[in-house]
């Protein structure tokens, strides 16, 4: 079993994916909540303005009030301090709503539309990729998309406003101590780019052996009962204890990358601080200019606030750059999965709708799952509506496989297949499958009630008719000794009952 589980993943195929058709199809998501979107934008703006003027009311704080002792006018200025930080809150508050809402309905619509293109999907992708890996589309891949909505492009953006604001802030001040300020600023940028790349490799790591992990717990927990019944759970155990700690490790290699960046830029920044600090004391020692450029207290503080503020959003920008990324390689993901041709669909222009007679030709069939591992060689036999039939042959032969291509799970490669004289690739898919009742060996019961599982193919149907359904398939014996009857709930792949009881549903069904 689990050979399978890693031979088809297209995170491996993917590697540096910057193609600007992606990013402009995931920003087609926004265009129904673009009001949302753009009212978050302007709210992250001010923001961050106002997150930029902190230092300066420090500055004015100790120049104006502190150092000359003046306390005329200090209520007005800590009326002003508190109003510039309540606006902060407010505007920080609303446009978290905002983002997350603008997310939760992206991914709601990212979602439905997986499902609903896997709904339609032919049988043959489900035989070509394991379900784990599929689930984790749904899941972490949208997951990864509403980050990017929620907190990257919008807080890039906030990022690089108050970049522009520090600095513009620092430079009104004194031009002098913002060079000075800036002098670490290139080591922060060296430091930011090899953790950018380093962080992305271990990234794109996790999410493929995160999507190998699911694939295997999806195969091996729904075959626990032929894992026990083969005494094979100590081998099963050995594959996920290996799986399990190769994912273990590529989380290990990016934390690594984690714990060296981030002390790394705090030491940065100490060493641009200790700058500022030594400058202006050389200066006040030096007598240079020091009354003309009004240098004093309260600028050093200012300069001290304005560079820690200065390499947070750089920091961030690191962090956003891989959450760009980690997007960007799972839409290009998702969107291989919704680009898929639908290879089995109804024809524009059905021949055949409606009810059938019931005639069944195979002419001349040749069919393989594989390439030209034939399954059916050149297969003619004619059934006449009324006729009863049965396939007999050893494990193998194709007895299954005529069923599936009588409902067009598949499509042949050489041949035809007819029904009531008109090739089942003309009939209206829909209305062809709706011609026939299939109870397959390996019965399968969707979580909910009994009746709702025997409705499954049709919502409209009466009570009653359910009732008769279970009388006709003799299920409505066994269901009325239920808890509750027709509302008794089976579990997940019905569970709760026996093998033929499930049968029996699945006949009425």
């Amino acid at each position: 079993m689990s050979s399978e589980v890693t031979k088809y993943h297209e995170e491996e195929a993917i590697g540096k994916t910057y193609d600007l058709r992606i990013v402009r199809r995931l920003l087609g998501y926004l265009r129904p909540y673009w009001h949302l979107a753009a009212l978050a934008l302007v709210l992250t703006f001010l923001t961050n303005a106002l997150i930029s003027t902190q230092p300066l009311f420090t500055k004015i704080a100790v120049d104006s009030y502190i150092t000359p002792r003046n306390t005329d006018g200090i209520w007005l200025f800590a009326l002003a301090f508190f109003g510039v930080f309540l606006f902060r809150f407010i505007f920080s508050y609303l446009q978290e709503v905002l983002l997350n809402r603008v997310g939760q309905r992206v991914m709601y619509d990212l979602r439905s539309q997986i499902y609903a293109k896997l709904q339609r999907q032919e049988v043959a992708y489900f035989d070509r990729y394991p379900v784990g890996r599929i689930i984790t589309r749904l899941t972490s891949d949208v997951d990864a998309l509403n980050e990017l909505f929620t907190s990257g492009v919008i807080d890039v953006l906030g990022d690089l406003v108050i970049i522009i604001a520090i600095i513009a802030w620092m430079f009104a001040l004194d031009w002098k101590l913002a060079i000075v300020s800036l002098i670490t600023v290139p080591l922060l940028f060296t430091a930011t780019n090899w953790f950018r790349k380093r962080a992305r490799e271990g990234f794109d790591k996790v999410r493929t052996r995160n999507a190998r992990l699911n694939a295997f717990l999806q195969e091996y927990v729904s075959g626990a009962q032929t894992v026990q019944l083969m005494n094979a759970e100590d081998g099963s155990q050995k594959k996920f204890a290996r799986i399990n700690d190769h994912y273990r490790q590529a989380n290990i290699e990016t934390i690594y990358y984690y714990s060296v960046f981030y002390p790394l830029v705090d030491f940065i920044g100490a060493v641009g601080i200790a700058a500022v600090i030594f400058f202006f004391a050389w200066e006040q020692i030096a007598s240079l200019s020091a009354a003309e450029a009004g240098l004093t207290v309260g600028i050093l503080a200012s300069f001290i606030q304005y560079s820690l503020q200065l390499f947070q959003p750089i920091r961030d920008l690191s962090d956003k750059f891989n959450v760009l990324q980690a997007a960007i390689v799972a839409s290009h993901r998702i969107f291989i999965l919704l680009d898929l041709d639908i290879e089995i669909k109804s024809p524009e222009k059905p021949k055949k709708t409606g009810k059938a007679e019931g005639r069944i030709e195979f002419r001349n069939v040749w069919f393989a799952y594989k390439e030209d591992s034939w399954v059916l060689k050149d297969v003619s036999f004619t059934i006449e509506p009324g006729e009863n039939v049965a396939l007999v042959g050893h494990t193998g032969s194709g007895k299954t496989t005529v069923t599936n291509l009588l409902m067009r799970f598949y499509d042949i490669q050489k041949g035809r297949i007819l029904l009531d004289g008109v090739d089942i690739r003309d009939w209206d898919l829909a209305d062809l499958r709706s011609n026939f009742a299939v109870v397959l060996q390996d019965v399968f019961l969707f979580s909910g009630s009994v009746e709702d599982n025997i409705r499954l193919g049709n919502p409209a149907a009466s009570d009653e008719a359910i009732r008769n359904a279970a009388r006709q398939a003799a299920a409505d014996d066994f269901i009325a000794r239920l808890p509750q009857g027709y509302d008794t709930l089976v579990g997940e792949r019905g569970v709760t009952l026996s093998g033929g009881e499930r049968q029996r549903i699945a006949i009425a069904r």
